[in-house]
């Protein structure tokens, strides 16, 4: 057979489906509506392999209806034209648009009345967040928003077993012996890639030794092609920034198993620049005040790793992060800033009081620039000096922003703002 088995086992209906049984199975509303011969638009979101195109390949099976399958990187309006007289003639089709973010204005145009008639039912499929890449004008038309999971280790050693299995499609008519530690080998290098664990099979067949007319799969074989075991993605999607998103909460987490692991997943994508920004970031977002000896040694991590460059540039990365996992933590000066970022915006502002205001030119006294009292002349105890005098305008004099963390070198900080609050306070 010509096809690729991948192409070859195809699901062509909604039973045919491995996996995804939270939004595909038989309990399942969409599985339902489909059955009872409704079919709504919706855009399928997953990662590569996840079977977006098999779903909705079985979707077109199930409910009989024409389905015609068009790539938005390389469709023209002529496509969509074809498409939308295809739908006059049935009554009701199903265009299946796969990479539907790069869907261009003029495509939307021409296909949207129709979506909208119900003519053509739109199922468009993406690796992308669509909520962050789909077209609003799209999303609208589209009631249902399906994200597929990767598949389990059980679901893709199914997958295979149908193929072993299968003598119309798969390679139940070849002389092929597999045993079932291999396939479990298989399964797990799939890493829930449906189409990566039928391609496997496949190309584990075709490597196989021949013995008295028989095709035996080879463990050298199995070993060769499954390198690189569940490292997939680039550094421009989704993955990749939900992988970052990861990083970070596990770190605030003080997960220090899980931080390793993102941060085993982003070094292999391989954009160590993004990781070395994110990891900076986190220093003063998520450790802050709680222990500002952190900020600079990450940096120094971050440095280290730059001139190392990878593989060694890991161990550096390693450290910052277990240090960030285990260490005291804070996120009030993030907090503070934003707030006072959100109150300037709210129209919270005021005049600077004038004894703040620049005094250093000729002139200055005659504004009223005068009456600044120079703190370091009244030394406060062992802290240096400080006086009491109104610094914010006098508009929003009542405000404050900075919220103190009582967690590691901050509990210090907390007792000093809380006592300069104390002091500054008008005396009855």
């Amino acid at each position: 057979m010509s096809e690729p088995l991948a192409f070859r086992m195809r699901p062509t209906t909604l039973d045919d489906i491995v996996g995804q049984d939270a939004i595909i199975g038989k309990s399942t509303a969409l599985y339902k509506m489909i059955h009872n011969g409704h079919v709504p638009s919706m855009l399928l979101f997953g990662e590569p392999g996840t079977g977006k195109t098999s779903l909705a390949t079985a979707i077109a099976g199930t409910a009989k209806l024409p389905f015609y399958p068009l790539n938005a990187t390389t469709s023209t309006k002529k496509d969509v034209a074809h498409v939308v007289n295809e739908a006059d003639y049935y009554g009701q089709v199903i265009l299946f648009l796969d990479e539907i973010h790069r869907f261009t204005k003029l495509q939307q145009d021409a296909l949207l009345p129709h979506v909208e008639n119900g003519k053509i039912i739109l199922i468009g499929a993406t690796t992308e967040n669509p909520f962050h890449s789909v077209n609003p004008a799209i999303r609208s038309r589209c009631g249902d928003i399906v994200e597929l999971s990767r598949l389990t280790t059980e679901d893709s050693k199914q997958l295979l077993e149908r193929a072993l299995h299968d003598k119309k499609r798969g390679l139940g008519q070849e002389a092929f012996t597999i045993t079932e530690e291999q396939c479990d080998k298989l399964a797990v290098a799939a890493n829930g890639d449906a189409r990566r664990a039928l391609t496997l099979l496949e190309s584990v067949f075709y490597a196989g030794d021949v013995i008295d007319g028989v095709t035996v799969a080879t463990d050298e074989a199995i070993e060769h092609l499954s390198q690189r075991i569940g490292v997939y993605g680039d550094n421009k999607g989704s993955h990749f920034y939900n992988l970052l998103s990861a990083l970070q909460k596990s770190v605030r987490g003080s997960d220090t198993d899980a931080a390793l692991y993102y941060l085993a997943h982003l070094l292999e994508i391989g954009d160590i620049v993004a990781v070395n920004r994110r990891l900076v970031v986190m220093a003063y977002e998520d450790i802050g005040l709680a222990n500002l000896a952190i900020g600079p040694q990450v940096i120094a991590c971050v440095q280290a790793a730059e001139r190392l460059g990878m593989p060694e540039a890991r161990i550096p990365l390693a450290n910052a992060v277990i240090a960030m996992c285990l260490s005291s933590k804070s996120n009030s000066a993030y907090k503070a800033i934003d707030k006072a970022t959100h109150a300037i915006h709210s129209g919270h502002v005021g005049d600077i009081p004038k004894h703040l205001r620049d005094s250093h030119y000729e002139g200055a006294a005659k504004l009223g620039h005068v009456d600044y009292l120079y703190p370091h002349n009244t030394p406060l105890g062992t802290f240096g000096g400080w006086v009491a005098q109104q610094y914010l305008p006098e508009a929003i004099e009542n405000l404050h922003f900075y919220e103190p963390v009582i967690a590691g070198e901050e509990q210090r900080f907390a007792k000093i703002y809380q006592g300069l609050q104390q002091k500054s306070q008008p005396k009855s």
